[in-house]
C-alpha cells in the first residue's frame, strides 16, 4: 500500500468519527450544557482559569502527545503496518477517544475533581483512596522517566535545551501579552509562532553544553515552579506554542507522505508472535495496548483531563474538540509515524541485510529489534524516516529536519514532565484529606509549593541515580492498567449518574480490562522470569508491582460490579 493512502485513509476515518460518533457522545451521553463551568465558579487565579478554547486544546495535546506515540507504533512495526495500524484506528476511536473525553467532561460535572475522586463517588470511597495511591506512584515514575530522557537528550543534543529554555521565555511573554495586556489572541499568536521559530534558530546555533547531573538540577527547580505558578503564566502559553510546533511537524510530515507515492517497504503482516519484550516471543494480543500505548489509548490522558484541562475549560461545548478532538490528534501523529517509518525505514538496515530481509517476514520480525537498537531507539528511527521523507520530498536540508525532530520529541517531553509534576501536586492534596483534623500538618502538605517539592524531589532522585529504570519496564502494563481503572468509572458515572446504557463505554472498558489484565499474567509469567539472572532486584521490584496492580485491577472490576452508588 503506498504510504499516502493510509494517511489520508486516518485523516478520512478520523473526521467522520469526529462528526457522527464524537457528536452522538456530546449531545446523547454528556449532554452538554450552557452552564458556568468550574474554571468560572471557581476561578482563583492559580489552578481554576478560564482558557481560549485553542490555547486550552494547546495545553492538553502538549501534555498527552510525549514522546510515546512515536515510541509505540516504531515498536509495534515488528508485527507489520497492517495491526499496529488497525490497533491504533479502532482503540483510538472506540476506547482512547471516548475516555480522553468523558474523563474531561465527567471532571467537568465534579467541579474539576480528578478521576480517581470520581471513583471514589460513583462506585466505592476504599476504591478512590487506592485508586489515587496508585496515580501517585504512576506520577512520580512518570517524573523519574521523562527527567531521565530528557537529560539525556540535552547532554546528547545541545541545540535543544537551548531552544527548550529559551522557549520557556517565550512562553512567558505571550501569556503576558494575552493575559496581562490583552493584545489580541490573533496577534499575540503571531507574535508567539515567531518567536518559537526564532527559539528554534537561536537553539541551534547556541548550543548550551552541560553534564547529566546539571541538567537534573535544572528539571527539579524548573518543575516545582512550574506546577506551583499559575496557569496563566506558563502553562497555558507554553503548551499552546508546543502545540504549534508538533502540528507543524505533522503538516510538513504528512505533506511529505502524501506527496511522496513511496510504497509502505515493510512487511504488512510479520507473525503474531514475534521477539519483543525480553527477547521473549510476543502475542500481538493482548501484548498490544502495552506496546503503542498512548498511540491508541492511555490512563495517562485521563489524569490531564481531569487534573488541569478540566479546571480550565469555558464551555462545556468546547470539551469535544479539546478531549476527543486531541486524542485523535494523537492517533494522526500514530498513523504517521507507521508510515513514514514503514516507507522510509528500510535506511535503519544495512546493505548488506537488505537482500535478506525484504520479502522474508520472519526474518525482518527476528531482526528489526536489534536494528531499532542500533539506530538509536524508536526515537532515532522516527528522526531519521522523517528526516529522509521530509529532506527528500520538500528539499529541507535533512541535519536540520533531523535536529528539528529531536527538539520536537524534547519539547513534548517537557511538557509531559512538568504537567506531571503538577498532577502529582493535586494528588497529594486529596491523598492528605483525612489529615484535615491536624491542621497544621494537613496545610503544610498541601501547600502548592511544598505538594510541588515532594513529588519532584523523589521523581527526579530516581532519575540522579537511575534506580527508577529497575520498575519502569511495568510502566506500560501500569499506564493501560490505569486506562481500564479509568473508563470502568466513567462507565459507572455514564450508567448511574448519567442514566444511560453506557454499552458503548462498558463494553471497551470490559475488552481493555481483560485485555491488560491477560498482558501482565503473561509479563509476570514469562518476561519477569527472564530478568531473574541478569538482575534479580528489577525482577522482584517489577513482579511485586505487577502483582499488586492486578490485586488492585480484580478489587476495582469487583467493587463496580457490588457497588450500585450514583
Amino acid at each position: 500500500m503506498p504510504a499516502n493512502v493510509a494517511v489520508i485513509l486516518g485523516l478520512a476515518l478520523y473526521f467522520v468519527c469526529y462528526r457522527f460518533y464524537g457528536r452522538y457522545l456530546q449531545h446523547h451521553v454528556v449532554k452538554v450544557k450552557e452552564q458556568p463551568t468550574p474554571a468560572i465558579r471557581l476561578q482563583d487565579g492559580i489552578d481554576y482559569v478560564p482558557a481560549n478554547n485553542y490555547v486550552l486544546f494547546g495545553h492538553h495535546f502538549a501534555s498527552i502527545a510525549g514522546a510515546a506515540p512515536i515510541v509505540g507504533p516504531v515498536i509495534a512495526l515488528a508485527w507489520g503496518w497492517l495491526p499496529a495500524l488497525l490497533w491504533i484506528w479502532l482503540g483510538n476511536i472506540f476506547i482512547g477517544a471516548v475516555h480522553d473525553y468523558l474523563s474531561l467532561m465527567s471532571s467537568v460535572r465534579y467541579d474539576g475533581h480528578s478521576i480517581q475522586w470520581i471513583a471514589g463517588k460513583v462506585i466505592k470511597r476504599r476504591t478512590g483512596y487506592i485508586f489515587a495511591w496508585f496515580i501517585f506512584f504512576v506520577l512520580i515514575l512518570v517524573v523519574a522517566a521523562f527527567g531521565a530522557v530528557l537529560g539525556k537528550i540535552f547532554v546528547a543534543k545541545p541545540q535543544v535545551p537551548s531552544s527548550c529554555i529559551m522557549m520557556i521565555v517565550a512562553a512567558i511573554i505571550l501569556g503576558t501579552l494575552l493575559y496581562q495586556i490583552r493584545f489580541g489572541f490573533g496577534p499575540s499568536t503571531v507574535i508567539g509562532i515567531g518567536m518559537l521559530c526564532l527559539t528554534i534558530w537561536l537553539g541551534i546555533k547556541f548550543p548550551v553544553k552541560a553534564n547529566y547531573q546539571f541538567w537534573m538540577a535544572f528539571f527539579l527547580i524548573y518543575i516545582i515552579i512550574a506546577a506551583s505558578l499559575p496557569v496563566q503564566v506558563l502553562l497555558q502559553p507554553r503548551d499552546y506554542l508546543n502545540a504549534w510546533l508538533l502540528v507543524g511537524g505533522l503538516v510538513l510530515g504528512a505533506i511529505a507522505v502524501i506527496f511522496s507515492w513511496n510504497k509502505m517497504q515493510f512487511p504488512a503482516f510479520t507473525n503474531f508472535s514475534v521477539p519483543l519484550i525480553a527477547g521473549k516471543p510476543t502475542p500481538f494480543w493482548p501484548i498490544v495496548p502495552l506496546i503503542i500505548a498512548c498511540g491508541s489509548l492511555s490512563g495517562f490522558h485521563s489524569l490531564v483531563a481531569s487534573g488541569t484541562t478540566s479546571k480550565q475549560l469555558s464551555k462545556e461545548i468546547e470539551g469535544l474538540f479539546i478531549g476527543y478532538g486531541s486524542m485523535l490528534t494523537e492517533g494522526f501523529l500514530s498513523t504517521l509515524v507507521v508510515a513514514v517509518v514503514s516507507a522510509y525505514g528500510f535506511a535503519i538496515f544495512s546493505p548488506q541485510s537488505l537482500s535478506l530481509l525484504k520479502g522474508n517476514t520472519l526474518a525482518f520480525a527476528q531482526h528489526y529489534g536489534q536494528a531499532v537498537h542500533t539506530s538509536g531507539g524508536p526515537v532515532g528511527v522516527f528522526a531519521k524516516a522523517y528526516g529522509l521523507a521530509v529532506s527528500s520530498v520538500l528539499h529541507f536540508p535533512k541535519e536540520f529536519v533531523t535536529i528539528l525532530a529531536a527538539m520536537w520529541v524534547a519539547s513534548f517531553a517537557m511538557t509531559t514532565l512538568d504537567t506531571t509534576n503538577r498532577l502529582a501536586r493535586y494528588t497529594l492534596t486529596e491523598l492528605c484529606e483525612p489529615l484535615k483534623d491536624i491542621k497544621g500538618l494537613f496545610n503544610l502538605l498541601t501547600n502548592r509549593w511544598v505538594a510541588s517539592i515532594i513529588p519532584a524531589a523523589i521523581g527526579i532522585g530516581l532519575a540522579w541515580t537511575g534506580a527508577w529504570s529497575i520498575i519502569w519496564p511495568a510502566f506500560g502494563g501500569a499506564n493501560q492498567m490505569l486506562a481500564s481503572i479509568a473508563l470502568i468509572t466513567i462507565a459507572a458515572w455514564v450508567i448511574r449518574v448519567q442514566g444511560q446504557r453506557g454499552w458503548f463505554c462498558l463494553l471497551p472498558a470490559l475488552f481493555l480490562w481483560i485485555t491488560v489484565t491477560l498482558a501482565m499474567v503473561w509479563y509476570l509469567f514469562t518476561a519477569v522470569p527472564t530478568f531473574m539472572a541478569k538482575n534479580p532486584l528489577q525482577a522482584y521490584a517489577i513482579g511485586t508491582m505487577i502483582i499488586v496492580m492486578l490485586f488492585l485491577n480484580l478489587l476495582l472490576i469487583y467493587d463496580f460490579f457490588s457497588s450500585k452508588r450514583a
